[in-house]
């Protein structure tokens, strides 16, 4: 499995690749953002670490112009910046997961386990039997077509690109409304209900954690206790 790794502090870089690669990954280190966005522009990988703080460019402007290319690698954003405001920053630029620094190595494999499972290289999202297609734009529920508006698309793209991790409120309401401020507050909650009507035998479930946001799993997850429905 081909992962590249986008950081800046060289002992950091080193001795995480050489984990990485006792795990069966194939590890390209790269310290600089210029010599990353190249990197990817020129072969594919199956996921990306990157950090945010980068000499030459900034790691959210780098993981802008991945997706403004088209390209849909997840990528796990790990960084020292671990505010809120930070991490919905992130999300916001296309990232499918966020881990700050410091970090636990085995919790970082399992993010990256999880993402690759969920993301195929062409770029598709799976979860349960939700089936978003990158090329088409299309959901599908056990191969048949869901009809969605565009904000519900959205919102249901956003989530399945973060299954299994809490989306916060306000980072599905920027991916849905953009920079919008007109919006009814509970717009987000909205959308939310209709979508869970929609998805109904798909074998997965949009949770809701009170005050901090929502989350898409499968019934093995969402067997869990109740409390934060």
């Amino acid at each position: 499995m081909k992962l590249l790794l986008v950081e800046d502090d060289f002992d950091l870089s080193g001795a995480l690749s050489r984990s990485l690669e006792t795990r069966g990954f194939d590890v390209l280190r790269c310290a600089e953002g210029h010599e990353a966005l190249l990197a990817a522009r020129k072969k594919p990988f199956d996921v990306i670490v990157l950090d945010l703080t980068l000499p030459g460019l900034d790691g959210l402007e780098l993981l802008a112009r991945l997706r403004g290319d088209g390209n849909r690698t997840p990528v796990l954003v790990l960084t020292a910046r671990g505010a809120v405001s930070e991490r919905i920053a992130g999300l916001n630029a296309g990232a499918d997961d966020y881990l700050a620094k410091p970090f636990d190595l085995e919790e970082l494999m399992a993010r990256l386990q999880a993402l690759t499972r969920r993301m195929g290289r062409d770029g598709h999202l799976r979860c349960g039997l939700l089936h978003h297609d990158a090329t088409s734009g299309a959901f599908y529920r056990d191969q048949r077509p869901l009809d969605l508006s565009p904000r519900e698309g959205e919102l249901l793209r956003t989530l399945m690109s973060h299954v299994d991790r809490v989306v916060p409120k306000d980072a599905l309401r920027s991916a849905v409304f953009g920079d919008d401020d007109d919006i009814q507050a509970d717009a987000v909650e909205v959308i939310v209900h209709r979508l869970r009507k929609k998805i109904v035998g798909s074998n997965t479930e949009i949770l809701t954690l009170r005050g901090v946001g929502y989350l898409l799993c499968d019934d093995a997850a969402a067997t869990a206790p109740r409390g934060t429905r």
